[in-house]
């Protein structure tokens, strides 16, 4: 299907790049990137992450912190509706599954420095801005004994 949109020099090649995009011509995977919409604020002193996961509750939702990775991860299992005898899909285009998307934070972020918030569907994280302080160099001095 032909949708709206902005056109460039490359219109044929463009043309051609979304009516394959159709879930009609879908191998059936679904990459998280394109599922889980994500925008990133550069604030004074954080980061804003805003990722949309509509249809998505709390609960579904899990975000860990590893080896200066944030990670968000996102489960949604078939309904009890979904998995009863008799049932015949002609289209489904709701997905079940998992989706995971990784954000590279730095070394110097913990787990208690993120804060989370989940409404609507969108999941909003607060990273502040934290740089690996250096280590400084303490001379020890090393006492000498003797006369």
């Amino acid at each position: 299907m032909l949708r709206p949109g902005v056109y460039s020099d490359n219109f044929v090649e463009n043309l051609f790049d979304e009516f394959f995009r159709d879930p009609f011509f879908s191998t059936g995977k679904i990459r998280s990137v394109d599922k889980m919409r994500t925008d990133i604020q550069d604030l004074e002193d954080r980061y804003q992450i805003e990722m949309d996961l509509p249809g998505f509750s709390r609960e579904d939702v899990r975000a860990e912190l590893k080896g200066g990775y944030l990670t968000i991860r996102a489960s949604r299992a078939n309904t009890k509706e979904d998995q009863e005898d008799g049932c015949r899909y002609i289209r489904r285009e709701r997905y079940s599954g998992h989706y995971q998307r990784s954000f590279f934070v730095g070394d110097a972020v913990t787990q208690d420095d993120i804060k989370a918030k989940f409404k609507d569907g969108v999941l909003t994280l607060q990273v502040p801005k934290m740089e690996k302080k250096p280590q400084v160099d303490e001379t020890k001095y090393i006492s000498i004994e003797g006369e």
